[in-house]
């Protein structure tokens, strides 16, 4: 089992402290640090305000040596993709392959209005033809050119350039829809993501998925299977109450959905995970100032992993 720090900076967090956990991450052994890509906080301040996602994804490439980056999930709505392909594209440059598109269809209206950034009311149809052109940017032979024409974009003669240093860059698909997603997960993705739901859910959905890969044509052990989950962990029970309590949720109602309680429910928890398909798991502990919760993770949860189903990092 794959673990990854995934981190939530529209609720407050600088740079810096973006950094100081990704490089507390890349020391204690995690395979990636991903964050959301979001500019509007859903609870609180969300003081200093939101950062940009591959701005901030860039810069920590430069400043760490090993571990895998990215977004979970960038919008759609928000780049138009040609430009996203450039950025990632420079990304995966300066981190010396180490980025990961996570791409979807947006949900949150409410930041979009905020920022003045339009949010239509049917989103897959722009998010398949971003991933067909940034996929299409990507593999076009240096010296050739790229062209698109879709009901959404039109691409006349790009130059495609530049490359990434990855070939392919993975692409994650994520999300709950019950026909859409698991098609597009099947034709663009290497990874499909599942968040914030209950085992059995997840484990239909990675069925989904599967189903979806068989009927493409695609041998569905080509694809990772992951689950993003919201975690709080403590040392005891005590200390896992009060950190739940800290966060604003109730301890017991939060297990039947986190990764929840103390490091040996945690890692009974990522046992069940594994048995239902998913090979990669992001821990979601919210504020990239916690590196407290980190650290236990790194040092308590993640060597109890098995090693039989943990795949570490080179």
């Amino acid at each position: 089992m794959d673990l990854r720090i995934f981190v939530e900076p529209q609720e407050g967090a600088s740079y810096d402290e973006q950094l100081a956990c990704a490089r507390l991450a890349e020391r204690l052994g995690f395979e990636g640090f991903f964050r959301s890509d979001h500019l509007l906080a859903m609870a609180g301040s969300g003081l200093p305000g939101p950062t940009e996602s591959w701005l901030t994804l860039a810069a920590l490439g430069r400043e760490t040596e090993r571990i895998r980056l990215g977004t979970l999930v960038s919008s759609a709505t928000f780049r138009h993709p040609a430009l996203l392909a450039i950025a990632v594209a420079q990304a995966d440059a300066m981190s010396g392959g180490r980025v990961e598109l996570g791409l979807g269809t947006g949900w949150f209206a409410r930041e979009h209005e905020a920022y003045g950034v339009p949010f239509p009311p049917r989103r897959f149809g722009p998010l398949e033809e971003q991933l067909e052109i940034i996929t299409g940017l990507w593999a076009t032979p240096v010296g050739q050119t790229y062209s698109f024409r879709g009901e959404h974009y039109t691409l006349v003669d790009a130059p495609a350039l530049p490359k990434p240093v990855q070939h392919p860059v993975p692409i994650i698909v994520g999300g709950g829809g019950a026909r859409r997603t698991p098609s597009i997960a099947a034709r663009f993705a290497g990874e499909f993501n599942i968040g914030f739901l209950d085992e059995e859910t997840i484990g239909r959905k990675v069925a989904a998925v599967r189903r979806a890969c068989e009927e493409a044509g695609r041998d569905p052990e080509s694809m990772v299977y992951s689950a993003a989950l919201a975690t709080i962990v403590g040392t005891d029970e005590t200390d896992y109450a009060r950190r739940a309590r800290e966060r604003g949720q109730d301890p017991d109602r939060f297990r039947k959905t986190g990764i929840a309680g103390t490091p040996r429910e945690a890692v009974d928890k990522l046992g069940r995970l594994a048995e239902l398909g998913i090979t990669r798991t992001y821990l979601q502990t919210v504020r990239a100032r916690d590196l407290d919760l980190v650290e236990l993770l790194g040092t308590e949860v993640l060597p109890r992993v098995p090693v039989s189903t943990q795949r570490r990092p080179s």
